[in-house]
């Protein structure tokens, strides 16, 4: 079938497998193209591997260190006339690249909130590699069946304690408008973001995972989160998703005192305002985003997801190198974001951007161009007018 993008509001219904394949590549010619990362992980674990930072982890660990890898993801295969997601595209192709590498990669498909998953990936682990030394935890989800009480938690996106209104963009159209957003009506709202986004699930997998014995001595385990400047502070830091990151980060020492006998370690990282799919769907966001890019990208000193992970492996994780923890014991690779250069002059672009003057002050053209390539579009080496099959497998699930 020939595809094409089909896109509503924030999601992209359809993705390529060509496109996505190529996304795949470049990100593994990135990391081989900086060489091998000294004393990194041998045998790694991402949770929630297929898209975004799961992926970049996935690559980077695979590619930069040789890492035999098991990825865990809830992703759609493909049927008959009706192409998979994106994120079972990327899965596909990184396991196609691993094994013509030479490299141990298998992947498993379901809920990652499940026991049931949690169970099939510790018996994979025992089976196929005894143990691993790092465990990546990069869920992104809107929805989660807790596994104790079998209650259904659903995130919100929502400003605490007052209304937040401020400017945002329609990424497609490019129109810039002022946006309002109501705060919860009560706390319920938070405690199913926080059950959702939090950090119990994390927790969950590293007790299963020691339990089992299946984590080596001095194991690491490295969940994500995000700060953003004082602009996003109502919708984000200071809202639903901020408490939410709050709880993953003092998920920290609880995972410390639990891995301390196996001499393990667990840290959060702070990372950089990205283009991904959920990042998509936040108001302001996408514009702060925009003059974001344009400004660093000025500046030389721009990073998208491979780098960002790339340079969280190499130079904080492993390599014996500098922690550079902050004040809260995190690590901090949104320190080129955060710089007070740069954060200076967003602030002075956004008080000036308008729809007309957008194309000019900000990079939406840049933001466009890395949204449509989450789904695999607008690759130059892609040739997407030529038919695709959409019937694409992962290797090591195959039906």
């Amino acid at each position: 079938m020939i595809i094409q993008p089909r896109v509503r509001g924030f999601i992209c219904l359809t993705s390529h497998p060509e496109g996505t394949a190529q996304n795949v590549k470049e990100q593994i010619e990135y990391v081989k193209s900086k060489g091998e990362i000294k004393d990194g992980p041998k045998k790694v674990l991402v949770i929630g591997a297929s898209t975004g930072f799961g992926l970049a982890s996935r690559i980077t660990a695979a590619f930069g260190s040789q890492a035999a890898t098991i990825g865990v993801f809830f992703e759609k295969p493909a049927a008959p006339g009706k192409p998979g997601t994106a994120g079972w595209y990327n899965s596909a192709a990184f396991e196609k690249e691993a094994q013509a590498a030479g490299l141990y990669a298998k992947s498993i498909n379901g809920d990652a909130f499940s026991d049931e998953i949690k169970a099939q990936t510790i018996a994979l682990i025992k089976e196929e590699l005894g143990q691993v030394d790092l465990v990546v935890y990069s869920l992104a989800s809107p929805r989660r069946t807790h596994p104790k009480t079998g209650v259904a938690h659903a995130s919100v996106l929502k400003p605490i304690a007052q209304p937040f209104t401020d400017k945002t963009v329609d990424f497609h159209s490019g129109v810039v408008s002022d946006i309002s957003i109501q705060p919860i009506e009560n706390e319920d709202d938070i405690e199913h973001t926080v059950a959702v986004m939090g950090g119990e699930d994390w927790k969950f997998w590293i007790e299963d995972l020691k339990a089992a014995g299946v984590l080596a001595e001095g194991v690491k385990t490295v969940a994500y989160s995000y700060i953003g400047p004082e602009l996003t502070y109502p919708i984000y830091r200071n809202g639903t998703i901020g408490r939410a990151k709050d709880n993953l980060e003092a998920t920290v020492p609880v995972l410390n005192d639990l891995l301390s006998d196996l001499g393990g370690v667990s840290y959060v990282s702070v990372n950089k305002a990205l283009v991904t799919q959920s990042s998509s769907a936040i108001p302001v966001v996408p514009l702060y985003i925009s003059l974001l890019y344009k400004v660093m990208k000025e500046k030389g000193i721009h990073e998208g997801t491979i780098e960002q992970m790339q340079r969280l492996f190499a130079e904080r994780l492993y390599n014996n190198a500098d922690l550079q923890l902050d004040a809260q014991g995190r690590i901090r690779v949104d320190d080129l974001e955060m710089r007070a250069d740069v954060q200076a002059e967003v602030a002075a672009l956004w008080t000036q951007i308008t729809t007309e003057n957008l194309a000019e002050l900000s990079d939406i053209e840049g933001y466009r161009d890395e949204f449509f390539h989450l789904f695999g579009f607008n690759f130059d080496a892609v040739n997407y007018e030529a038919e695709s099959d959409e019937l694409v497998q992962v290797p090591s699930i195959q039906a």
